[in-house]
C-alpha cells in the first residue's frame, strides 16, 4: 500500500482494463484476477498454447558489490557461488529458527545479482538486504521495469519470432536482448510447471511489448486466478500459504535447494536448526492430497487421520482444470506422508475421504535442452 492506502498500479494496468480484466487488490497492487474468458479457459489455454501474465507486482532487485554471491549466501542457503554468469537458482531467505521469510530467484549476471522476490514480502526483503549487506553491497530496486511471464508449450515458438536467440536458452538461464524494440532481461523460467519465460521490460515499453505478444495467435492474457491453479497442479509452493516463517525447508520438501556445500558450511540464518532437522527428519511434511468427490478443500481445511484426530491443515486447495478434480497441498505428520495414505478432510464439520498422492499433480514440462 502507498501512503494514501490506495492500491498501486503496474505499467500494464490500462491494458488490463482495455482487455476487460476483473481487477482485484493483491499485495498492494490492483491486479487482473481473470479476463472475460474465465479462469478455467485461461488455465487450459496456458497448458495447451501460451499464456501471458503480468507479474510486475513482484520485486526486481539488483545486488552489486565486490562479491555479491558470497554476500547473499549470508541470508539464504542456496549455492550462489557455484553459479556461472547467466545461470539462476531458486532459494529462500531463512530466519534464526530455520523458518522461511520468503522464497526467491537469484540470477548471476556479469557484474551483479538480479533477484526477484515475492510481492507480499518485497518491502521486508529489500529492507533485509539493505541492513544485512550494507557494508559490502549496493541494493538497487528496479522500480522502472515491468515483469511478465509467457508460459506454455508454444511460448518458445512465439518468443523466437521476436528474437531467435531465446530458442536455445536452457531452463533457469538468463539473457539480455531486444524484444519488439525494448531492451529486456529474459529468463527461461516461470511458476506454472510449463516451459516459458519471464521478461523484465522497461515500464514505458511494457504495453507495446505485451500488445505485440498478444497479437500472436497462440497467446492469451491470463490472470492471477489461473496462475494459482497452474502452480497448484504443478505442486509449487505459494509464500504465505504453503511457506511461512514457521515452515522449515525440510518440512516443505525443499531440501533439493540446499547443496552439499551449504549443508556442510552453514553460514545462513537458522543453519544449525535446519541441518539438525535434515538429520533427524521433520515432524511434519508437505504432501499432495486428493479429495474424493468434486468439491474442493480450501486453505485452512482441517486434516484428520482415520481415527478422527486433527493432524494438520490444507495450505493450498482448489479445483484442477487439467484433471477436472479437486486437489490440495497440506502438512501432515511424517508417518502419514506416504503416498496412498488415507486421510479425512473436515469440511463444515463433516469428514470427507481423501488420500496422500505424489506431486506434481500434472507433469512439469520445463525445457531441459
Amino acid at each position: 500500500m502507498n501512503e494514501n492506502s490506495q492500491t498501486k498500479r503496474t505499467a500494464l494496468y490500462e491494458l488490463h482494463v482495455e482487455l476487460g480484466a476483473k481487477m482485484t487488490p493483491f499485495a498492494g497492487y490492483d491486479m487482473p484476477v481473470q479476463y472475460p474468458e474465465g479462469i478455467m479457459k485461461e488455465h487450459l489455454h496456458t497448458r495447451e498454447a501460451a499464456g501471458l501474465f503480468d507479474v510486475s507486482h513482484m520485486g526486481q532487485v539488483v545486488i552489486f558489490g565486490d562479491n555479491p554471491m558470497k554476500s547473499i549466501e549470508k541470508l539464504i542457503p542456496g549455492d550462489i557461488e557455484a553459479l556461472s554468469v547467466g545461470e539462476m537458482r531458486y532459494s529462500f531467505l531463512t530466519n534464526d529458527v530455520g523458518g522461511i521469510l520468503d522464497d526467491l530467484i537469484v540470477t548471476r549476471r556479469e557484474n551483479d545479482l538480479f533477484v526477484v522476490v515475492n510481492a507480499g514480502c518485497k518491502e521486508q526483503d529489500i529492507a533485509l538486504f539493505k541492513s544485512a549487506l550494507q557494508d559490502e553491497a549496493t541494493i538497487t530496486v528496479l522500480e522502472d521495469r515491468a515483469l511478465v511471464a509467457l508460459q506454455g508449450p508454444k511460448a518458445a515458438e512465439v518468443l523466437a519470432r521476436f528474437n531467435s536467440s531465446v530458442a536455445d536458452m536452457s531452463f533457469m538461464s538468463y539473457r539480455e536482448m531486444d524484444l519488439a524494440g525494448a531492451a529486456c532481461f529474459v529468463t527461461r523460467s516461470g511458476y506454472t510447471g510449463e516451459d516459458g519465460y519471464e521478461i523484465s521490460i522497461p515500464n514505458d515499453k511494457a504495453i507495446e511489448v505485451c500488445r505485440a505478444l498478444l497479437a500472436e495467435d497462440e497467446v492469451a492474457a491470463i490472470g492471477l486466478g489461473a496462475r494459482d491453479s497452474l502452480r497448484l497442479e504443478s505442486g509449487l509452493c505459494l509464500y504465505g500459504h504453503d511457506l511461512t516463517t514457521e515452515t522449515t525447508p525440510a518440512s516443505a520438501g525443499l531440501l533439493w535447494a540446499i547443496s552439499k556445500r551449504r549443508r556442510a558450511e552453514g553460514g545462513f540464518p537458522g543453519a544449525q536448526i535446519i541441518i539438525d532437522e535434515i538429520a533427524a527428519k521433520p515432524k511434519m511434511k508437505r504432501v499432495g492430497i486428493l479429495p474424493e468427490g468434486r468439491a474442493p478443500a480450501r486453505e485452512h481445511t482441517e486434516i484428520a487421520d482415520m481415527d478422527g484426530n486433527v493432524v494438520g491443515e490444507i495450505t493450498s486447495g482448489g479445483f484442477a482444470p487439467s484433471l477436472q478434480a479437486p486437489i490440495a497441498m497440506g502438512y501432515v505428520p511424517l508417518e502419514l506422508a506416504k503416498a496412498d495414505t488415507p486421510l479425512q478432510l473436515i469440511v463444515r464439520g463433516k469428514a470427507r475421504a481423501a488420500k496422500v498422492v505424489k506431486m506434481p499433480f500434472v507433469e512439469q514440462r520445463y525445457y531441459r535442452g
